[in-house]
């Protein structure tokens, strides 16, 4: 996420519910999407009020809480600033809490009241009455300023945006019966223990796997899908003219790949070879069909013939030879494994 993004100051900000509301939203999960939904509009409309920009929003969905209870909460990481219609860059980083606060209880409320039946409403009505006047500044919203490098506080906020509902070293005993985990109190903010059994970990466990095609990562304004070619194209001609550089023209913003995340994760290059050092050279690929080995690719005469003796040796002429040739047969030297190693047999 962090190479996927502009190269600007971005604020962490979070929108949280009333607690009385969490159970509406595990009671009608498809309410998350609008949710998410709901708290870019918010963002976007802001920004495009005051500042007449379109910014970049990831947004970021958490169902969890310290004690990993189910808590809906809003992350997202924010551009400030954003592109105008004539494709200009312009910054901007002014947010509002208590506007934003009092805007984010209605929204929420308006949904929760727009999506359910009447009956439903009916029966949740002193919730929603009860979260109105006990929030009378409204829902929480936190976006601290960003410190340091511009970088890490990239990787700092996508890290968090991606974190789990529990990390194994929050968990600190298992006896077969219970699970005894440690959590920080948000409300003294001091370190906490507590010990349930294994059912009810299971169960505040599991509350937060998504439904089945759910994105708890979404993509809005100038990141999105539709927009994100487009409005990186429009900075890099007015940056041409203005020579201030929002995003690098010469550099394509992009993913790492598998063996780039390894290494900058402080492990060895997995393309280098344990036993003598050599740099794995990708020529051909073998797959099972039909219980048969097959080549599917091989990019020299030299590696298909090298392939086919590998599927040969593999396969074998019978069980009798099978035998003969183990009895036969030399250790295999580390050149020897090296060589095999250099072709994927699946």
């Amino acid at each position: 996420m962090a190479e996927d993004v502009l190269q600007v100051n971005h604020r962490h900000v979070i929108l949280t519910i009333d607690e009385g509301l969490r159970d509406i939203f595990l009671w009608h999960r498809e309410l998350l999407k609008p949710l998410m939904d709901e708290a870019a509009k918010l963002m976007t409309d802001y920004f495009q009020k005051k500042a007449k920009v379109t910014p970049g929003i990831i947004v970021g969905l958490h169902t969890f809480g310290s004690k990993v209870n189910f808590n809906p909460h809003i992350h997202m990481m924010v551009t400030m600033g954003g592109i105008t219609k004539k494709g200009e860059w312009k910054g901007y980083d002014f947010i509002p809490f208590q506007m934003l606060r009092k805007q984010w209880q209605t929204v929420v409320l308006k949904l929760i009241r727009k999506h359910l039946t009447k009956q439903e409403k009916k029966r949740i009505q002193p919730r929603l009455q009860k979260a109105f006047s006990a929030n009378g500044e409204g829902f929480y919203v936190y976006a601290p300023k960003q410190r340091g490098k511009i970088k890490e506080q990239l990787r700092y906020i996508a890290r968090y945006i991606r974190r789990p509902a529990i990390g194994t070293n929050r968990i600190e005993a298992y006896d077969g019966q219970t699970v005894t985990f440690k959590y920080v109190d948000k409300t003294d903010g001091k370190e906490k223990h507590e010990t349930v059994t294994v059912e009810e970990f299971i169960i505040r466990l599991i509350r937060h796997i998504p439904d089945e095609q759910f994105k708890t990562i979404r993509h809005y304004g100038m990141y999105s899908r539709r927009s994100k070619k487009l409005s990186k194209k429009l900075l890099a001609t007015w940056q041409q003219g203005t020579k201030r550089w929002i995003l690098k023209v010469k550099k394509t913003l992009r993913r790492q790949t598998w063996r780039e995340r390894i290494i900058s994760s402080g492990q060895k290059d997995p393309m280098i070879c344990p036993h003598c050092d050599n740099y794995y050279d990708y020529m051909g690929e073998v797959c099972l069909e039909e219980g048969k080995l097959e080549i599917k690719i091989a990019f020299t005469k030299e590696a298909r013939s090298y392939m086919e003796r590998v599927i040969c040796h593999l396969e074998g002429t019978g069980q009798e030879k099978q035998k003969e040739e183990k009895r036969n047969r030399p250790s295999a030297s580390k050149e020897d494994v090296c060589q095999l190693s250099l072709f994927n047999v699946s």
